[in-house]
């Protein structure tokens, strides 16, 4: 056990934790260059200009860190993590005490699933009449790998199927301190027994029960959750036998949308948006007021997808009409090439309409200040760790037929990065990120980059990174956490006033080789037989404030 391990152990003991934003009083929980990427599979290597030395004015307040490989978890200093929830914890008032040895998919279908990765807060417009702020944190649930998920690895699709899915937390104000709040009224699990309604052009105002292996999401500028199905080929193959629901292929790869707000509500999977293997997904208005939805096809030479509704982004169903297009990259810009409406194979008619096949297109973050998407590319045979891509929409709209393209940073070894790209002021030392995953752009000019190998142990931990997207720290990310081993990061979503960043920890100690009795790690709680477990964590400064610093500068 690492010496850290009895720190982590204390923090996780409560079933649900407070994130406050002192050092005490736990509350109990009830300059990118034109020239990027050419354009067939990203053939031409980026170029980047110089940055001046790291001595300069940063907008964040993080600095060198290393991320070594362990069995705990790293936090940079000046801040700290509290454990929030993890598998097996109660999400829905009704749900039972979790016991990893005995799963069962009534109780499974009510707790914190196997696998985490956060999608989207969602806030309120109207403030409550008791004047506490509040909001609903959407957490995804994409997969259950049956050897670290049950004894024995040997596969039970039926608890399975409860594990995946969604969690929707409720989190309140209080004091300077964000809650999690146990059993909340609008806390709500979604999996694959949830009935959902199904609409658009080839929807037919039918029903199907199930959402499988949700990959991304995001809250829309109307008020509602958009979670993306991924592939659901493997779920689809796992379950076939379990109910014949799951024969029918057609009803899952989905967009689902959702009102957060309203736990009685029907998800409804939006046909228009097109079926494919989801990454992620983000929306916008353009200039005119029409509803913007960018999706990624999360495959090795997968595409990056726009849908532009055919009116305003008002009324219940605004997202079952309009057109979707595929970005064709131009040296450094995007071009739209529409698609036919209705197409039933997206990507395959995105490959013959010219569309750029790109390195595994992962995470989307949009910019909440300006018209502005960051890419989060995971890596290919010929870039194997990845990088990040800023797309900025033409004209200030992102209905706009074009948008320009440069390169944030290329991820890997910084040493190699600064030989290949002349980079000046790399910080030494540090940990710089490897197969970016997933992107979350906050309103201080800074980006949130998590990074997953998919268990995979390489030199260094996976970790979550802050990358200013201005001035002359922009394009050099720094760490503020890294996982424990075997752990990728899942996403993140930082709180109305900036003060708490939720993050999530994803299957720590599922190396490959181990198993539910022999993981890598049993982090958080490091106790004998307890299985390690996905966690939502919340990183806050030790003295308060924004967490990576006010911005500006």
């Amino acid at each position: 056990m690492d010496a850290g391990a009895g720190r982590v152990a204390r923090s996780a003991a409560p079933e649900k934790g407070c994130v406050d934003a002192t050092d005490s009083g736990r509350v109990p929980a009830a300059a990118g260059v034109p020239r990027v990427i050419g354009r067939r599979a990203l053939l031409a290597a980026p170029a980047l200009l110089s940055l001046p030395a790291r001595a300069q004015v940063r907008r964040n307040d993080l600095e060198a860190l290393a991320l070594p490989v362990k069995q705990d978890d790293t936090v940079a200093r000046g801040y700290r993590r509290d454990v929030l929830v993890r598998w097996g914890d109660r999400v829905t008032f009704d749900a039972p005490a979790w016991n990893p040895r005995r799963p069962d998919p009534e109780g499974s279908a009510a707790q914190f699933g196997w696998d985490a990765r956060v999608a989207a807060i969602a806030v309120p417009t109207q403030q409550a009449a008791d004047g506490i702020p509040r909001a609903v944190l959407a957490m995804l649930h994409p997969t259950v790998d049956p050897a670290f998920a049950f004894p024995g690895g040997r596969d039970q699709p039926a608890a399975a199927a409860a594990m995946q899915g969604a969690s929707l937390l409720n989190l309140e104000k209080r004091g300077r301190g964000w809650v999690v709040v146990d059993g909340g009224f609008q806390s709500r699990r979604l999996g694959g027994g949830t009935l959902c309604r199904v609409s658009g052009p080839t929807g037919g105002g039918g029903s199907i029960r199930g959402v499988l292996g949700l990959a991304g999401g995001c809250v829309t500028p109307w008020g509602t959750l958009l979670l993306a199905e991924g592939d659901p080929g493997p779920w689809l193959a796992r379950l076939g036998n379990l109910d014949p629901r799951f024969a029918n292929a057609a009803g899952f790869g989905w967009v689902v949308e959702l009102d957060p707000f309203d736990p009685q509500s029907v998800p409804v999977k939006r046909t228009a948006l097109g079926r494919f293997a989801h990454g992620d997904v983000a929306a916008t208005l353009s200039r005119d007021g029409r509803a913007v939805v960018y999706l990624t096809d999360r495959r090795v030479g997968g595409f990056l997808f726009r849908f532009l509704s055919a009116g305003p982004a008002t009324g219940e169903d605004v997202l079952d009409s309009g057109s979707l297009s595929v970005a064709r990259l131009d040296g450094d810009r995007f071009t739209w090439l529409p698609l036919p409406a209705g197409v039933p194979d997206p990507v395959a008619t995105a490959a013959k309409a010219g569309g750029s096949p790109l390195d595994t297109p992962s995470g989307l973050g949009l910019d909440p200040t300006r018209p502005r998407l960051l890419l989060a590319c995971h890596g290919s045979p010929a870039r194997p760790a990845g990088h990040v891509i800023e797309l900025t929409a033409a004209e200030g709209d992102d209905g706009a037929a074009t948008a320009g393209a440069v390169l944030l940073f290329a991820a890997g070894d910084p040493r190699s990065a600064e030989a290949r790209y002349g980079r000046a002021g790399l910080p030494r030392g540090s940990a710089w990120p490897e197969n970016p995953d997933t992107v979350t752009v906050d309103t201080r000019g800074r980006a949130w980059i998590g990074t997953d190998r998919g268990g995979r142990v390489g030199p260094q931990a996976e970790g979550l990174y802050a990358c200013d997207l201005d001035g002359p720290g922009r394009g050099v990310p720094l760490p503020i956490y890294g996982a424990p081993r075997a752990a990728s990061i899942g996403g993140a979503a930082l709180t109305p006033d900036g003060e708490v960043l939720f993050t999530a920890v994803r299957h720590p100690g599922a190396e490959p080789g181990g198993n539910f009795d022999r993981p890598a790690t049993r982090w958080p709680e490091f106790q004998a037989g307890v299985p390690p477990r996905s966690t939502l964590i919340g990183l806050v400064r030790n003295g308060g404030g924004a967490v990576g610093g006010p911005g500006g500068g």
